[in-house]
C-alpha cells in the first residue's frame, strides 16, 4: 500500500474520533454521519486505487470473475475456483467494467457502497437512544476502512444484506400472528438472508439465529424458504447472463462455498505453523469441530439474551477459535459490536485495526523475502488479539434486555499505532 504513514494516520484519526464520540455522546445528524463516512472512504479510495500494490486476491480472483461475467463466460469455472462464491458480486464487478470504470476503482465500487449504506443500518441495530452515536463512530471504524476499501473485499455486501435481514426482523418478536404482514416480513427477512449468502457463505452460521427472531414457526418456516431460494435463483440465473449449461452448474454447486484447509494465518494454527501458510487438512478438521461446538455452546449460553447480543458473541468466538482466517474477517463482529458495545469492545476494535493495519500498511511494504519473514510474526502475534476478542464478548447481556447499558469505561483506550514501518 502506496502512502502508508498518511493512510495510518487517517485510520487513527478515524478511530479516534470515534472514542470522542463514545466519551462525549455526539448525536451527529445522519447527513454529517454520512458526510464524515463518505470523506474517509472517497480519501482512501483514491489512495487504493493510485496504489501500485493492490491484494492478490482483488486481483487474481476478484477481477478474473468480474472480467468472465463481461464476456460472457462463468465466474467459478473459469477461474477455477478462485472465485468460490455465487455470481452476483461478480455480476457488479462486470456492471463497472462494461461502463469504463479501471479494475481498481470498479472492483471497490460495490463494497463502497455496501459500506455506506451499512453506517445507516448501524443506526438501526443500536436502536433510537444511541443510534446516531453508533452509525457516526461505525462510519469511522479503521477495520471497517480497511477492508471495504483497500482491501475491497466481499464482506460489507454480504454484511449489509445480513444486517439488513436483523433490522427487518427486529420488530417481528414483538409481533405474533401469521397475518399477511408477518408474512411479508418474514419472507424479506429470508430474502436478504439470501442475498447476503449469495455474496459469502459464512453468514450461514447465523440463519438459525436470525430466524428465531421470528414469533411463529410458520414464519420461520417462509423465511427458511425464502433465505434458500434467492441463492439457488442467482444459481439459475447463470445460463441467462453467461455461457453455462445445466451441468456447469451443478459443477459450479460443487465449488461454492468451498475452502481449502489453509492453516497458519491466525490464532493458535499460527503457532503450530510457525506463522506460515500451511495445508494441513488434519489442522482444518480438528479446527471445525472446535469451531462449530464452540458455536453451539455460546448460542445455548445466550439463549435467553438479545439476539444482536447472541449474534456479536458467536462471532466473536468465530474468531477466537477459528483455524483459518483472513483480516478480513475482523470485519464480520463490527458492526454489531460498534451497535450494542460492550466494556472492552473500543479495546478489541482498537487492537484488531492495529493488527490488521499492520497487515495492510507495514508488511505490504516489504519484497517477497522479507515479507513471509515478517507475516511469519505478525501472524503469530495474532495470538495477541485474541484476549481481547474475549473480553469483547457481551458477558453481562446473556439474559435478554432491551437496551444496553453504556459501557463502562476502560481502562485507558488503547493508541491504534497503525504507522507503517
Amino acid at each position: 500500500m502506496d502512502q502508508p504513514i498518511f493512510t495510518a494516520l487517517l485510520l487513527i484519526a478515524g478511530f479516534g474520533l470515534a472514542i470522542a464520540a463514545q466519551r462525549r455522546s455526539w448525536q451527529p445528524s445522519l447527513r454529517v454521519t454520512l458526510a464524515t463516512g463518505l470523506a474517509f472512504r472517497v480519501v482512501l479510495l483514491v489512495l487504493a486505487a493510485t496504489s501500485a500494490w493492490q491484494p492478490v486476491d482483488f486481483l487474481e480472483g476478484f477481477k478474473p470473475a468480474g472480467e468472465a461475467v463481461l464476456h460472457g463466460q462463468d465466474p467459478v469455472l473459469s477461474t477455477d475456483g478462485s472465485w468460490h462464491f455465487l455470481p452476483m458480486v461478480p455480476y457488479f464487478y462486470a456492471l463497472g467494467l462494461s461502463v469504463g470504470l479501471p479494475w481498481v476503482v470498479a472492483g471497490r465500487l460495490c463494497t463502497f457502497i455496501a459500506d455506506m449504506v451499512l453506517i445507516v443500518l448501524v443506526g438501526k441495530l443500536a436502536g433510537p437512544a444511541r443510534g446516531r452515536m453508533r452509525r457516526f463512530q461505525y462510519a469511522c471504524n479503521p477495520i471497517a476502512l480497511m477492508v471495504s476499501i483497500i482491501h475491497a473485499q466481499v464482506e460489507p455486501v454480504a454484511l449489509a444484506f445480513l444486517v439488513g435481514a436483523y433490522v427487518v426482523a427486529m420488530p417481528a418478536r414483538d409481533r405474533a400472528g401469521d397475518g399477511r404482514a408477518a408474512i411479508i416480513r418474514a419472507v424479506s427477512v429470508g430474502a436478504l438472508f439470501g442475498l447476503s449468502l449469495s455474496a459469502k457463505s459464512w453468514p450461514i452460521v447465523l440463519l438459525p439465529v436470525v430466524l428465531s427472531m421470528l414469533p411463529t414457526w410458520r414464519l420461520r418456516l417462509y423465511g427458511l424458504i425464502a433465505a434458500g431460494a434467492v441463492p439457488l435463483a442467482f444459481l439459475a440465473t447463470l445460463p441467462l447472463f453467461v455461457k453455462s449449461s445445466w451441468q456447469s452448474i451443478i459443477n459450479v454447486a460443487q465449488y461454492v462455498g468451498g475452502v481449502r484447509p489453509i492453516v497458519g494465518e491466525w490464532g493458535w494454527t499460527a503457532l503450530l505453523t510457525g506463522g506460515n501458510w500451511d495445508l494441513v487438512p488434519a489442522y482444518s478438521r480438528i479446527g471445525q469441530i472446535v469451531l462449530y461446538a464452540s458455536l453451539g455452546v455460546v448460542a445455548w449460553m445466550w439463549r435467553r439474551g438479545n439476539r444482536l447480543d447472541m449474534t456479536t458473541a458467536m462471532l466473536l468466538a468465530f474468531m477466537i477459535v477459528t483455524p483459518r482466517m483472513g483480516a478480513q474477517y475482523l470485519l464480520w463482529f463490527t458492526p454489531f459490536l460498534v451497535a450494542r458495545p460492550t466494556r472492552w469492545s473500543q479495546w478489541a476494535i482498537g487492537v484488531s485495526a492495529v493488527w490488521a493495519g499492520i497487515g495492510y500498511l507495514a508488511l505490504t511494504q516489504l519484497g517477497e523475502t522479507d515479507w513471509w519473514i515478517a507475516h511469519s510474526w505478525w501472524a503469530r502475534a495474532s495470538i495477541l488479539v485474541i484476549p481481547f476478542l474475549a473480553l469483547a464478548m457481551p458477558w453481562d447481556r446473556r439474559q435478554s434486555s432491551s437496551e444496553p447499558k453504556p459501557p463502562p469505561e476502560a481502562p485507558s483506550t488503547p493508541e491504534p499505532a497503525m504507522t507503517a514501518g
